[in-house]
């Protein structure tokens, strides 16, 4: 049987070593109807000098400049829907996948024409036994999010079938041609963030079904403390969370809760001191609301 055209994104910014080393587990792939693209944000490390020299056969569009994970996605996007790619996966670069990765995503797709979208089983690569996301799922009446299976062992506990989820992480998303056709592509006024969730809710609205592959497999380079994010990271989560709610239209409830939550929690950095190493946030938290509030979207401005 003929394999299904497929276009993998993957983005880079200033992040060289972890994308030679993605592009290198990519070259593994069983899957021989893969066509990598790689969508450079203005970088400045030699990364696209690094890539073409030692990847030739991987497609390189230099953007000039830092559009986030929306923009450079994006564009990524429209190049492989412009070259007839009938999946398109959207895959971080601080990544490493198992060689059927693909072949096991697109098998369960191809299997299920009611599923648009999938996302595979990701481990933490320095704890390559423990799961970071299995899925996500999305708490309305709080209005947050949450990565299923984190910090567990895979012992078998998602099943072997697909398994339908709220949302997958754009850290490794894969979907039907026909689903970025239909709800479109990722709202850049988040940058980075939130989006792909955004994305997943647009998409079910729609009728597409959204699913975790259990047998497929990768590792991510990310922290094992979630709580270690910069200051950048916590302004987009807490300015594009609201955004979120307003895309998804939230309800009252949601809403209030949530601000609830953000005024706890600065209560708390202010006075507990088991969080002062927190209390540099609160200005980043405040700076976050009033942008969402003036409607100052897209790059966080220094």
């Amino acid at each position: 049987m003929t394999q299904p055209d497929t276009s993998i994104i993957v983005l880079n910014y200033n992040s060289c070593d972890d994308t030679l080393d993605c592009l290198r587990s990519l070259q593994h792939l069983t899957y021989l109807a893969a066509h990598i693209i790689l969508v450079d944000n203005g970088s400045t490390d030699q990364t696209v000098e690094a890539v073409r020299q030692c990847f030739p056969q991987v497609t390189v569009i230099e953007t000039g400049q830092n559009l986030g994970f929306t923009g450079g996605n994006n564009i990524g996007i429209r190049y492989a829907l412009d070259s007839g790619a009938e999946y398109i996966m959207l895959l971080n670069n601080d990544t490493i996948v198992a060689p059927d990765l693909l072949d096991v995503l697109i098998d369960a797709m191809q299997q299920n024409p009611t599923l648009g979208v999938v996302g595979p089983t990701i481990f933490y690569y320095d704890q390559p036994e423990i799961v970071w996301s299995a899925g996500g799922s999305i708490d309305w009446k709080r209005g947050v999010t949450r990565m299923m299976g984190i910090g567990e062992e895979d012992k078998g506990q998602f099943g072997h079938a697909p398994r339908e989820v709220d949302f997958v992480t754009g850290c490794a998303l894969l979907a039907r041609r026909d689903v970025w056709e239909t709800v479109g592509l990722l709202k850049d006024e988040f940058f980075m963030y939130w989006e792909e969730t955004e994305w997943c809710v647009r998409a079910a609205r729609g009728g597409f079904k959204i699913a975790h592959v259990p047998a497929a497999m990768m590792w991510h380079k990310i922290p094992l403390d979630a709580r270690a994010s910069s200051t950048r990271a916590y302004y987009y989560m807490t300015r594009n969370r609201l955004l979120f709610l307003r895309h998804t239209q939230a309800g009252l409830t949601t809403w209030l809760r949530t601000l609830a939550e953000y005024a706890r929690t600065f209560a708390s950095w202010s006075l507990r001191p088991k969080w002062q190493d927190r209390r540099h946030l609160r200005g980043v938290m405040l700076r976050a609301i009033k942008d969402y509030s003036t409607g100052k979207f897209g790059r966080m401005m220094v």
